[in-house]
């Protein structure tokens, strides 16, 4: 597993730069994993026989130039450790050292040579203001020890810091602010496109696969072309991207930012140069167009790196080819909600009226969604209403737009719905928000896995763990440990059925389908 002199010497790979809190050169021993880059050398760690690299750079601190587009490292002399994660982006409530200075990227591998290995790269979650890519949720071991895979996580710029709009106040310095954060992702997967083989991964085999905020970025990425050609396979668990923030909108909430800094239009550049502390502590500006929200910061329809919407009116043409995998779990918001309104899980019948027009975010009469559901699931409780609907309305909607549009476009994407229900909270989470992550990676044990680590948990994440390691390989989700997975397809609408039995179901929840699409779905925030 180790890498020998010789082999260092006949490696080719391209740069990457480690954190500036680690400027001192030291030489590793022998027994740990090397990589030379045309950046310099590298030295991780070996975890269970497989080599770990964190903290590597992909760019150049942010500060000096925030709000703007990040530039490629400079080289370095010697050999540094890459044997801890960097800082995530700025953000609230972080439980982790946080900077500007954050575009730093981690490799697992079961060893660097020349095997060309799927690649997968994984972009966190946390909508576009929270997170990194050091949860050890995302622990890469057991999928490389699973399926001779390499891993990727990453961090990049967040909230104001990666999507701050200011293109129409006049500065042409920040003319690409709104997109700061995916231009990040963007110079991340040109990393890995030059320097991953050095790490036994394939550049033409790269997954791109995310959760929630992951999930969405990645959305986006598909409509970017600045992105075209740097994944070859793209999966979404539970987020997706309908449409980015319209410049206007993008504008009126950098306006409201500005003046929770003191800071007027015609002073707007001074925003680039005040403590990143003060930015974090005015993120909790009530947005214009959010009630009861604080402020909203994503992608931005710039007219420079997005020039339409990433699925609106139609699934993007330039990532046609790219196979996609689209995921929710069957119980979104017992966690979306419940997580922060554990009065959610009480709610009576005559209370649920007004929680449903709270919480669905369509415009529909909640006494029709009501006597529908309670039509359908006669054993449904008030509570039990809530959940399904607020999922069925908000977070699994734009997951079925969204492989509907590919399925009219003739692309190829599969479909799976995750039923296996957490058995934390005597089981009245269901199959909630997140719950796909540790088993998607096979990390049921990990701190933060909301799976538990019976037996039957093990078993799920078998089926899916497989599931998303064949898609990076061959693009296809299908093995041998799963009944055979069609693709998402009009009007079958084909989707992988997730439990400890699996099984492939034809428009699961189809009643509850047509009941929304009759109402437009604006995505929250745009």
């Amino acid at each position: 597993m180790g890498v020998t002199r010789r082999h260092l010497l006949r490696t080719a790979a391209t740069g990457a730069l480690l954190a500036p809190w680690l400027r001192h050169a030291v030489y590793a021993a022998e027994s740990s994993p090397q990589v030379s880059s045309s950046g310099g050398r590298i030295a991780g760690t070996f975890d269970q026989g497989i080599a770990v690299f964190k903290g590597i750079r992909y760019g150049a601190d942010t500060a000096p130039r925030r709000f703007m587009p990040a530039l490629a490292p400079e080289p370095w002399s010697g050999v540094y450790e890459a044997t801890r994660f960097g800082p995530a982006a700025p953000q609230a409530g972080a439980s982790e050292p946080t900077s500007e200075d954050c575009l730093f990227l981690n490799v697992w591998t079961p060893a660097c040579d020349a095997r060309r290995r799927p690649v997968m790269c994984y972009i966190h979650g946390g909508a576009y203001a929270t997170g990194s890519g050091s949860s050890p949720l995302y622990d890469g071991v057991r999928l490389c020890r699973r399926g001779d895979v390499v891993v990727v996580t990453l961090n990049h710029r967040l909230n104001v810091f990666g999507h701050l709009f200011l293109q129409r106040f006049g500065t042409a310095e920040f003319a690409d602010s709104g997109n700061a954060g995916m231009l990040d992702l963007v110079l991340a997967l040109r990393w890995v496109q030059a320097n991953i083989s050095a790490f036994g991964g394939d550049p033409q085999r790269v997954l791109v696969f995310g959760q929630s905020g992951g999930g969405a970025k990645i959305a986006t990425l598909l409509a970017m072309p600045a992105a075209r050609g740097l994944l070859q396979r793209a999966a979404t668990m539970s987020g997706q991207q309908l449409t980015a923030s319209g410049p206007l909108h993008a504008t009126q909430r950098a306006q409201v930012f500005l003046e929770a800094l003191g800071l007027s239009a015609a002073r707007s550049a001074a925003v680039a140069t005040l403590p990143s502390e003060r930015l974090v502590a005015a993120l909790s500006a009530r947005d214009p167009f959010i009630e009861n929200g604080a402020l909203y910061f994503g992608p931005v329809l710039d007219e420079r790196s997005l020039t339409r919407h990433p699925f609106y009116p139609d699934a993007p043409p330039l990532s046609r080819e790219v196979p996609m995998l689209i995921g929710n779990t069957h119980d979104e918001t017992r966690t979306l909600i419940g997580k922060s309104e554990p009065a959610a899980f009480a709610v009576d019948w005559q209370q649920l009226p007004a929680w449903l027009a709270r919480h669905m975010r369509v415009d529909i009469a909640p006494e029709i969604v009501i006597a529908a559901y309670r039509r359908w699931y006669p054993a449904y409780s008030a509570s039990d209403v809530l959940f399904a609907a607020t999922t069925a309305s908000r977070s699994w909607r734009a997951a079925i737009v969204e492989a509907e549009l590919r399925a009219q476009q003739g692309a190829p994407v599969f479909a799976y719905q995750l039923d296996w229900p957490s058995p934390l909270e005597d089981g009245r989470l269901g199959a909630p928000h997140t719950l796909d992550i540790p088993l998607a990676f096979d990390n049921i044990a990990q701190p933060g896995s909301l799976t538990g680590n019976a037996s039957a948990a093990q078993r799920v994440a078998d089926q899916m763990s497989a599931a998303f390691i064949a898609f990076a390989r061959s693009g296809n989700p299908n093995h041998r440990g799963i009944p055979r997975w069609l693709p998402y397809t009009l009007p079958r609408r084909a989707t992988l059925v997730f439990d400890v039995e699996s099984r492939l179901a034809d428009d699961p929840r189809g009643n509850e389908r047509r009941l929304f699409e009759k109402v437009p779905f604006i995505q929250q925030g745009t």
